[in-house]
């Protein structure tokens, strides 16, 4: 049984995210076929899709964030003739400190101990138990705390987004197409940061242009992801216009080169890909165009895609040595199949895969198969998954990456069968350890390697989380019952002897928590 426990901890924790607990029984299913256990997600490519209640489309959103905008400035004029009628102003309610994107706060460990206050008071719900996990406030004293403010539009659909993606990765068997969301989502991330149609779009990009080509075809994730509006807000190509064309000339302005830089270095070829400055100018000239309608539908319904052919710089271009004849929205679309293709693309795209997936420095045994697989299936990225579960490489090697706060909160919920039903606590445990939902600090997205997320401050607010779950937990809580659930005899011997010898559940729960049977994949 322990050489299938720990092809079953593998399957679990390096594909997914981690044993649920209760009568889940993840880890003796897992262990029965290990790699049929990660593959059977693949063969259920509408189970990737996500729809909830209240979700919308990308204009539905934009229409929602124009008129709150609308709304908003006519409060802003209303109070300022208040003010000037001698009345008192009125200013608009503020952000909730769970959604300021990319902020870290040094907490207190008096603050900290609301991390999981109320994990001990949730409800259970058949095999699992309902709660509010992992919350982070600011170390204002309680007294002192201003009166909670009403949620805006952009706010409570960004939550709504969040709460559905979190509750998806809590309740799936293995995770492993819920990793692959995560794994692409940032790759061609984008940042909730940019402002307050990112903010709203963020959910809703993911949800459209990355789940639906999970498990389908590189070159088709790709012109989805660049045609969204919120990549094209994100990396300002709506504010790119051609030198030559009506609105250029009319405007005086010219060029953003932004998104055809990241398609070039981030999303295909990579750096040292083979490409020069002048293949970036000749991109950017090849998409202009590419936009969204705005709040005066001038173009289309606002918020949708739309192809302005009077923004868009005329004529043929060459791009890596091939010239691409003017073709309007035809011509940037041929350019990017064109680059789906790319050997470099290939290459680069089987380095990341191995590299999230096996380890910081992959066998190179293994990028080469993947980037064959890559080649050869013109994309397939559910042949390139399958490929990677199929390989001896994906399961020899140890497990020695280290999870991403988002992996750790996930794995962590799931193992105590808590189903997220306030997004607010784990969107604060994400800013408290350095990844925001939806907001890494560059278009580069999150890092990627153990040493990134294994730095001292990082492990010792991971440990103060652990420390005050098992104070709120720790009497209702067998630890070495869970350490069954998480890696039953895979798990080390030092592990295990660390848990009994505690003094306590609540120490022997935290210790659990940080064990790295827990902390790596």
């Amino acid at each position: 049984m322990a050489r299938d426990s720990q092809a079953a901890l593998i399957a679990l924790n390096r594909f997914g995210f981690g044993a649920r607990g209760g009568a889940s029984g993840d880890l003796i299913n897992a262990a029965s076929d290990p790699r049929g256990f990660v593959k059977a997600e693949l063969a259920r490519p509408n189970g990737v899709l996500l729809e909830a209640p209240g979700l919308q489309s990308t204009p539905q959103l934009g229409q929602a964030v124009f008129a709150y905008q609308d709304q908003v400035k006519q409060a802003r004029e209303a109070a300022k003739e208040t003010a000037k009628a001698g009345g008192p102003a009125e200013t608009p309610a503020q952000a909730p400190a769970d959604q300021t994107p990319g902020l870290r706060r040094n907490l207190s460990l008096n603050a900290a101990a609301e991390i999981t206050g109320q994990m001990a008071e949730a409800k259970p719900t058949e095999n699992t138990a309902k709660s509010e996990t992992m919350q982070p406030n600011a170390a204002t004293p309680p007294a002192a705390k201003p009166a909670p403010q009403p949620l805006n539009v952009i706010q409570k659909i960004f939550r709504a987004e969040a709460l559905a993606r979190l509750q998806r990765a809590t309740l799936v068997d293995c995770g492993f197409t819920e990793r692959l969301v995560v794994f692409w989502s940032n790759h061609f991330c984008i940042s909730a940061g940019k402002g307050e149609l990112a903010r709203i779009w963020a959910g809703s990009f993911e949800r459209e242009a990355i789940r639906p080509h999970v498990l389908g075809r590189f070159a088709d994730m790709l012109r989805a992801v660049e045609q969204h509006p919120a990549m094209l807000f994100f990396l300002d190509n709506q504010q790119s216009l051609g030198p030559d064309s009506r609105a250029g000339q009319n405007r005086k302005r010219g060029l953003n080169e932004n998104l055809a830089r990241e398609i070039m270095e981030l999303h295909t070829l990579g750096v040292g890909g083979g490409y020069t400055q002048g293949d970036v100018t000749s991109l950017a000239r090849i998409i202009t165009g590419w936009t969204f309608a705005g709040r005066q539908g001038q173009l289309g319904a606002p918020g949708s895609f739309v192809f302005n052919v009077n923004a868009h710089q005329p004529g043929p271009q060459v791009l890596l040595g091939k010239t691409y004849d003017a073709a309007g929205l035809a011509q940037g679309e041929a350019a990017l199949a064109d680059l789906a293709r790319h050997p470099s693309t290939a290459n680069f795209i089987a380095t990341k895969f191995a590299r999230h997936f096996v380890a910081d420095d992959p066998p190179p045994v293994l990028v080469a198969r993947l980037r064959d697989v890559f080649v050869k299936t013109d994309g397939d990225l559910k042949a390139l998954a399958t490929a990677l579960v199929d390989s001896d490489e994906a399961w020899k090697a140890p497990l020695t990456k280290m999870r991403s706060p988002y992996d750790f909160l996930v794995a962590s919920g799931r193992l105590l069968a808590r189903v997220p039903e306030d997004p607010g606590v784990y969107l604060n445990g994400l800013n408290l350890l350095g990844q925001p939902l939806w907001s890494p600090a560059g278009p580069n997205g999150f890092p990627d390697t153990s040493a990134a997320w294994a730095a001292p401050e990082g492990m010792k607010l991971r440990l103060d989380i652990a420390a005050r779950i098992g104070a709120r937990l720790g009497n209702n809580i067998d630890p070495l019952d869970l350490l069954e659930f998480a890696a039953a005899d895979a798990a080390s011997t030092e592990t295990r002897r660390t848990i009994e010898r505690a003094e306590s559940r609540q120490q022997a729960l935290a210790l659990l928590l940080m064990s790295p049977e827990m902390q790596r994949r």
